[in-house]
C-alpha cells in the first residue's frame, strides 16, 4: 500500500499505493472476485488489495513509479531478499526462514561485512550462488540513478567493493564505518539476489553470458529486464519469471490487478508456503470489499476506521477485525521554497504557531474513530522504541490557539479580517522575520488528496482550527498521482514552486525500515525531501543515526526534529483495519506494512 515516488524514497502508504486508495472512492469491484469458502479444509485463500490498487510490477528491482510495498510483496513471495528484515513475526528483526543468508558477520571496525549464504537452489534445480547476489549488485551499481531506493550517498554508493570468497561467501566493504543495525535492516535488507544464469542477457533470444560485470553490459542488461517487467500480461507465461527461489510461483497476473499465486514446488527455505493457493483480489472501492467480505468471498480483507462501529456485524459472519498497526510517521510537508510563503515558513516561530493550532488528539478521535497515534516528530510513535526522544514524547507544542495567536502577535503580525497579517516586517525579535514583506497575509493553500471522505473531513477540521489562530487555511483537491507530480522538489521562481502544502491522503503515511534514520527525509538534498528544509545542524546528526552505533544519535535527531518542526506532524492512522476469517492465523501483521502469504494457514 506504499507509493515510491522519488527514486531515493521509501514507501509511502497511500490506502492506495501507486495510487492506492483505501478511502471510499467511486465506482465497483474491479477484476471479480473467485470462488472460495476460505474453510480450513481449503488449499486456497482470497486477500483483498487495497482499493484502487493494481499490481503492476514484478522485477525484484523497483523502479521510482513501481516501488510499493503490495508490489514489493508480491516479487518478494517469488523472489526472496537476502536478509528478510521485517516484522512478519510480531517482532520486527531478522526472519531467517524468508531469507537467503544464514549470516552476516561485521569487521571490528564495521567498515565491511562478511555474508554467508544458505544452501539454497532456484526452482530450476541451480544453486543460489554468490555470482547471483553480484549480479544484482552490479545492475544496481551501474543503474543507481533508476533505482527506486538510491539516495546519493548511500547505497551503492557507500559499498565500496564486492568480493566474492567462495559460493556461499562474500564481503561488502563500505567506505567507512556505519552503525551496524542500520546496515543491516536498512542497506543489506534491500538486496534481493537475481538467477545471473537466466536473467544476465540483453535480449529474450540473447545467450546468457557476464554482461553485468561491464557497466555498459549491466546498463543493457538493465534495460532489457526492465522493458520485459512492462509486459505484465507476460508474467505468468515468459519463460523469464519461471525460475524463483521463494514459495510461490506466478500463476497468473492480470493488467486488471488479479494476481494468483500457487506454491513453489521446489522450494527449498524455511517459509515454505502452508496455503497452495492465494488469490490477491483488486477493488475501486473499499465499500465494493467490504460488500465482498460480507458475501464471504474474501478471507483476510479490511474496513475503514469509520466503519469500526460495524464489528459486531462482522464477527457474526465469521471474522476477527484486528487494527494494523504501522511503523510509520504522516506529516504534511511545507514548500519552504515557495515564492509567497517560503519566507513565513522558513521562521520557526511561525511553523510553531502552525503546529500548535492542530488538535491532534480530537483529530484522532473524531476522524479516525480512535485508530490513530499522535506525531509529534520524525520517529514512529505507535510502537514503544528506544528510539523516540523524551523532547518528541513529550509533545513540544502542545494544541493551544490562544498561544498559537499570541506568538504571531509577539512577532508583528496583527489580525486583520479574521486573518493574521504583517505589519511590521524585518527581522528583530518581535518582527515577522526575513523576506516576510509588511502586508503579508498568514493565508496557505494545501494540494490535498481528492476522493476520501475520512481526508476531507481531517482537511476541513484543519481549516476550522487554523481560523482560530488567525491563519487562512485553503483545501484544493486532486488524485494523489497529481499531487505527487505537482508537489516535488523545487527551485524558488520555478512554475513548478507554486505548491505550499501537500497532503497525500489520511494514509498517506511514510513506512520507515526497522531503523528510522532520516537520510531521505529531511536531510539537506534527500530524495525524499519534498520541501527542501535544510538545516546544517541536523544534517550533522542525520549523519550520525547512520554511523554511531548508539540509540542517542538517533534519539538527538528525533528531539531535533520535534523542535524544529520541518514538517505539519498529523495523527498516524492503522495501516488498515484487518478483517480476518476465523481458522486463518500463523501470521503477524507486519508493522513495516508487507504481507507474507506463504506464512498464513488454516488453524481450523
Amino acid at each position: 500500500m506504499f507509493l515510491a515516488h522519488t527514486a531515493a524514497s521509501r514507501r509511502w502508504a497511500l490506502v492506495a499505493g501507486a495510487t492506492v486508495i483505501t478511502g471510499a472512492l467511486v465506482t465497483g469491484c474491479s477484476g471479480g472476485s473467485t470462488s472460495s469458502s476460505g474453510s480450513a479444509s481449503s488449499d486456497t485463500i482470497n486477500y483483498a488489495l487495497p482499493a484502487n490498487f493494481t499490481p503492476n510490477w514484478i522485477l525484484p528491482i523497483g523502479t521510482a513509479s513501481h516501488l510499493n510495498t503490495n508490489n514489493s510483496s508480491i516479487s518478494q513471495a517469488a523472489w526472496e531478499p537476502l536478509i528478510a528484515y521485517d516484522g512478519s513475526t510480531g517482532k520486527v528483526g531478522w526472519n531467517k526462514d524468508n531469507s537467503l543468508a544464514s549470516e552476516a558477520k561485521f569487521a571490528p571496525d564495521s567498515k565491511s561485512v562478511t555474508i554467508t549464504l544458505d544452501q539454497r537452489h532456484w526452482s530450476d534445480g541451480k544453486p543460489i550462488t554468490s555470482r547471483d547476489v553480484e549480479f544484482w549488485f552490479n545492475l544496481v551499481k551501474a543503474d543507481k540513478a533508476d533505482w527506486a531506493s538510491y539516495s546519493p550517498g548511500k547505497a551503492p554508493d557507500n559499498w565500496a567493493s564486492f568480493k566474492t570468497i567462495d559460493d556461499t561467501h562474500f564481503t561488502i566493504t563500505f567506505d567507512k564505518a556505519y552503525n551496524q543495525e542500520w546496515m543491516l535492516a536498512n542497506e543489506l535488507s534491500m538486496i534481493r539476489p537475481i538467477p545471473q544464469h537466466v536473467w544476465d542477457k540483453t535480449s529474450d533470444s540473447g545467450a546468457v553470458s557476464d554482461l553485468d560485470h561491464t557497466a555498459a553490459g549491466a546498463k543493457q542488461v538493465w534495460t532489457y529486464l526492465n522493458n520485459a517487467a512492462k509486459k505484465i500480461s507476460g508474467y505468468a507465461t515468459d519463460p523469464l519469471w519461471k525460475t524463483v527461489s521463494g514459495p510461490y510461483t506466478i500463476k497468473s497476473f492480470s493488467t486488471a490487478g488479479r494476481v494468483e499465486l500457487t506454491a513453489n514446488a521446489k522450494y527449498d527455505g524455511g517459509g515454505k508456503a502452508n496455503i497452495k493457493n492465494v488469490n490477491l483480489l483488486p477493488f475501486t472501492t473499499t465499500d465494493a470489499e467490504e460488500n465482498a467480505l460480507r458475501a464471504g468471498t474474501v478471507d483476510y480483507g479490511y474496513i475503514n476506521a469509520t466503519d469500526l462501529s460495524q464489528e459486531s456485524s462482522f464477527k457474526a459472519k465469521g471474522y476477527s477485525v484486528k487494527p494494523w498497526s504501522g511503523w510509520a510517521i504522516t506529516y504534511m510537508p511545507y514548500n519552504f521554497n515557495n515564492p509567497a510563503m517560503g519566507p513565513v515558513f522558513k521562521q520557526l516561530y511561525a511553523r510553531q504557531a502552525i503546529q500548535m493550532s492542530v488538535d491532534q488528539t480530537t483529530l484522532s478521535k473524531v476522524v479516525f474513530n480512535g485508530s490513530a497515534v499522535s506525531t509529534y516528530g520524525p520517529i514512529p510513535q505507535g510502537q514503544e522504541s528506544s528510539f523516540v526522544s523524551a523532547e518528541q514524547k513529550n509533545n513540544p507544542y502542545p494544541f493551544d490557539a490562544v498561544k498559537a495567536k499570541k506568538l504571531l502577535t509577539d512577532h508583528g503580525w496583527a489580525e486583520q479580517g479574521g486573518t493574521m497579517v504583517c505589519n511590521d516586517p524585518g527581522t528583530g525579535g518581535n518582527q515577522c522575520g526575513a523576506g516576510v514583506d509588511k502586508g503579508t497575509k498568514f493565508e496557505m493553500q494545501v494540494l490535498s488528496q481528492s476522493g476520501s471522505t475520512v481526508t476531507d473531513n481531517m482537511m476541513s477540521a484543519l481549516q476550522s482550527s487554523f481560523a482560530k489562530t488567525g491563519i487562512k487555511f485553503g483545501i484544493k483537491t486532486a488524485p494523489v498521482n497529481s499531487v505527487l507530480s505537482q508537489a516535488g522538489q523545487c527551485t524558488a521562481g520555478k512554475s513548478s514552486c507554486s505548491w505550499q502544502l501537500s497532503f497525500f491522503g489520511t494514509a498517506g503515511s511514510w513506512y520507515f525500515p526497522a531503523y528510522p534514520s532520516g537520510d531521505s527525509l529531511f536531510a539537506t538534498g534527500g530524495g525524499s525531501n519534498f520541501g527542501s528544509y535544510s538545516n546544517p545542524d541536523v544534517d550533522k546528526l542525520v549523519t550520525e543515526t547512520t554511523t554511531s552505533s548508539s540509540n542517542e544519535a538517533v534519539q538527538k535527531y528525533s528531539a531535533a526534529l520535534a523542535k524544529d518542526l520541518p514538517v505539519i506532524w498529523l495523527p498516524e492512522p492503522d495501516y488498515q483495519i484487518s478483517v480476518v476469517k476465523n481458522g486463518l492465523g500463523g501470521f503477524a501483521q507486519d508493522s513495516l506494512a508487507n504481507f507474507h502469504p506463504a506464512m498464513w494457514k488454516w488453524t481450523k
